[in-house]
């Protein structure tokens, strides 16, 4: 699903965005710069940033991109290589760094969500059980980094909306083809980042893209009724908290998402007084930087320092194991679902079977099976292999063989040609239609246009090579897609999903949590004249479906928006809590939720299971962080004292790096799941939490449930919490002790429960070293 561009560019690059590009290999290389710009990065350090940068401008005037100077110091700056070692040596510099090129994570999803959490409650109807009404963001505000916004949409008309909160410090910045009365007070901020080198670039808020815009309208735009694309996925079109105010940072253009102009958003964000940040991009996970020069990590930081939630899309680099970015603790990172709506384009044997397939197609073929079917490996050319025949790769099958007929297509997970080119040679041959072959992809909608094109799975392209083979008139057509209700299973991970664990940092369990990313219908920008969106002879839609962890990713934003203004005290670690905790695990069958390949998920497919719209509004217990407590992180993953003194605005009185600092030490950050890596040990590992009670009864006491997997000892004490009025804060040891037998990733929970509440944290257990 990503374009295939060139290998830089084929962790991100608008996955979903153009979603007849799938992903086809890893990056083998450096991920790309902006230019020779340097990013100078000096913590709370503002002294030696002013003598710094003034040093830098009396030298060069024109050196200046960006200054930090609002929630964290440091600039960015051209520099030559030189100039850029000299500085990096100066006192009070953290780390330096290129600018990175970082690229993007590219609705009936809300229904369904609300369907899940039902069918949770019927099942336990005492727990977790928050009306619907309750999901009300009224005086939030979401901060978005992304593409820009075009807000003309329905999605983000004020009708009805709040006034501006008194406390919002930001601007709606003109530009070009943007003024100030383009805000309203839905979207009450915009702001772009210029950059004077680039010519290509519209400078504006505004979105050319469409990305941004379709994120900020699933986290929080207002209800549109009737909404679809052409008709497809009809119904009300809205957001996670639709009365939650949108703030726009436009970071991100054609070419990616500038490391620098992350960090200025981040910068003016944490100004400007938003309650939130969702970010739909990242780095690689191939060059996933470390924390120190990692600019989303960077900002992240220095934003949930200031009470701000900050929320960031898993990558699209799943299914592989280790493929998750955003992994920094203060972050909630977000994996992806299916939901129970399947786009389906069916194919219609010469035999009469009709075979189900998936994608986005306005096919204007004859209903009937007329058309002559054939494979590519019955086309190839003379010069060309078989293989790459079979899998219809550029100049292997015979144009003269092909013309007027639907043709069946492998696609392997490994090919360096997307589906996209497939299709353009089919129909550039004559060929009136096309076949894909692929597992993973049968899920994921891909838009094809009026060109009728529908992904199979292998199961079912056997049965047609079998059918083909059978007759000497094998015939069908492709029907043009409709919309499928309560298609079950779902929600499944999608296969695009990144995977834990995080690398080389097995102690803390990644991703959080997952939420509806497949087939999301939201906001489009209304001048998209592209093949990939608006079909020959259309007017550009409304309304778009897009595929990815971009998608998921503003779903859960909207929900931390709902809790945060019904719980506008809560930190940002108790508003994760409270998400983790009171997730789903089972699907619409009432089983547990599974990956698309039909395997039960586990925690490194979707962190705690399946995001609740309202279950974390009252979640009975939380586990809060206090925000010092990352510098402790810092020093267990082997940041030093120095360094850390520069980073943090103040240490904390008494505060120092533990003599023997280690990643292991991780396991014991109060979060609200648990990884422990054992390697090779059987010893026992015991690590400690504490829950702080947050129900209006303050007298009740919890017991504790554990689920554990064979070979793996896990004992709680004390195994009963009594909280009252005097003790709202209370602490548990959970001890695991695994069998010599006991191997790879061991998986379970523990639950603590009253009788209004489940609180339910998954663990890990790493014995990979066994």
């Amino acid at each position: 699903m990503i374009m295939n561009i060139s290998l830089s560019f084929l962790f991100f690059y608008f996955v979903f965005f153009l979603s007849l590009h799938y992903k086809e290999s890893d990056a083998t290389t450096a991920p790309p710069q902006n230019g020779n710009v340097y990013i100078v990065y000096m913590g709370a350090n503002k002294n030696s940033h002013d003598m710094l940068l003034s040093s830098l401008l009396r030298r060069n005037k024109k050196a200046l991109v960006h200054s930090y100077k609002n929630g964290f110091s440091g600039f960015a700056a051209r520099l030559s290589d030189s100039e850029a070692s000299q500085l990096s040596k100066q006192p009070g510099v953290v780390s330096m760094f290129p600018d990175p090129m970082l690229q993007l994570h590219t609705t009936r999803s809300w229904d369904f969500l609300q369907y899940e959490t039902s069918v949770l409650i019927d099942s336990q109807p005492r727990f977790n059980a928050v009306p619907v009404s309750a999901s009300k963001g009224s005086d939030t505000i979401i901060g978005i980094l992304d593409t820009g916004i075009w807000p003309e949409s329905e999605s983000f008309s004020d009708e009805g909306m709040d006034p501006i909160p008194s406390r919002w410090k930001g601007k709606c910045m003109v530009g070009q083809n943007f003024t100030t009365s383009d805000c309203n007070k839905k979207l009450i901020g915009a702001r772009y980042y210029k950059d004077e080198d680039s010519k290509s670039r519209m400078q504006s808020p505004r979105d050319e893209l469409g990305h941004g815009t379709h994120v900020a309208s699933t986290a929080a735009g207002v209800s549109v009724a009737n909404a679809s694309y052409y008709g497809l996925a009809n119904g009300a079109a809205k957001g996670g908290s639709p009365t939650s105010h949108i703030a726009m940072y436009r970071v991100c253009f054609s070419d990616g998402c500038p490391g620098s102009a992350i960090l200025a958003a981040f910068d003016d964000a944490i100004a400007d007084g938003v309650d939130m940040l969702s970010l739909s991009l990242g780095a690689s996970s191939s060059f996933a930087p470390e924390f120190s020069t990692d600019p989303i990590a960077i900002g992240a930081f220095h934003a949930v320092q200031k009470g701000i939630t900050v929320l960031c899309s898993a990558g699209n680099d799943g299914p592989s194991a280790q493929s998750v970015v955003n992994v920094a603790p203060w972050i909630l990172t977000v994996a992806a679902t299916t939901i129970d709506r399947d786009l389906e384009s069916d194919i219609v044997l010469g035999n009469n079977k009709v075979i189900k397939g998936e994608s986005i197609n306005f096919s204007e073929l004859e209903e009937s099976p007329k058309y002559p079917l054939i494979s590519g490996s019955a086309a190839k050319t003379k010069s060309a292999t078989e293989v790459d025949a079979r899998n219809c790769y550029p100049n292997s099958i015979d144009a003269e063989m092909i013309k007027g007929k639907v043709v069946l297509c492998q696609h392997a997970d490994n090919s360096i040609y997307s589906p996209r080119m497939k299709l353009t040679g089919v129909m550039k041959s004559g060929g009136v239609g096309i076949i894909i072959v692929n597992d993973k992809t049968r899920l994921v909608a891909s838009n094809s246009g009026s060109f009728p094109m529908t992904v199979i799975t292998s199961k079912d392209g056997a049965e047609i090579l079998a059918y083909i083979n059978s007759s000497e008139n094998s015939v069908a057509t492709i029907l043009a897609t409709k919309t499928i209700p309560t298609y079950k299973p779902a929600p499944t991970v999608a296969y695009f999903s990144a995977r834990g664990p995080a690398a080389g940092l097995k102690n803390l369990l990644k991703p959080d949590i997952a939420a509806p990313g497949v087939n999301i219908l939201a906001a489009w920008i209304a001048n998209d004249k592209s093949k990939e969106t608006t079909p020959e002879g259309r007017e550009p839609p409304r309304f778009n479906l897009l595929s990815g962890t971009s998608m998921a990713c503003p779903h859960v934003a909207g929900i931390a928006a709902n809790i945060k203004s019904q719980n506008p005290s809560w930190s940002p670690a108790a508003i994760r809590s409270a998400i983790i905790t009171s997730a789903i695990q089972i699907n619409n069958l009432k089983e547990p939720i599974t990956t698309q390949t039909g395997e039960n998920a586990t925690p490194y497919d979707y962190g705690a299971g399946e995001v609740s719209p309202t279950g974390g509004i009252q979640p009975g217990l939380v586990y809060d962080i206090d925000p010092a407590d990352y510098l402790q992180f810092l020093c267990y993953y082997g940041y030093d004292i120095s360094a850390i003194k520069l980073i943090a605005a103040e240490l904390p009185s008494g505060f120092a790096c533990p003599k023997n600092s280690s990643k292991d030490m991780i396991s014991n950050m109060n979060y609200p799941s648990i990884a422990i890596s054992m390697n090779a040990t059987t010893e026992p590992v015991t690590v400690k939490r504490t829950v702080t009670n947050v129900d209006t009864d303050e007298a009740t006491t919890y017991t504790v449930t554990i689920d554990k997997p064979a070979g793996l000892e896990v004992n709680v004490s004390p195994n009963e919490l009594k909280f009252t009025a005097n003790a709202k804060k209370l602490n548990y040891e959970v001890t695991f002790s695994p069998s010599s037998s006991a191997k790879g990733d061991l998986f379970g929970a523990i639950t603590w429960t009253n009788k209004k509440y489940k609180v339910r944290s998954p663990f890990v257990v790493n014995r990979s070293g066994v």
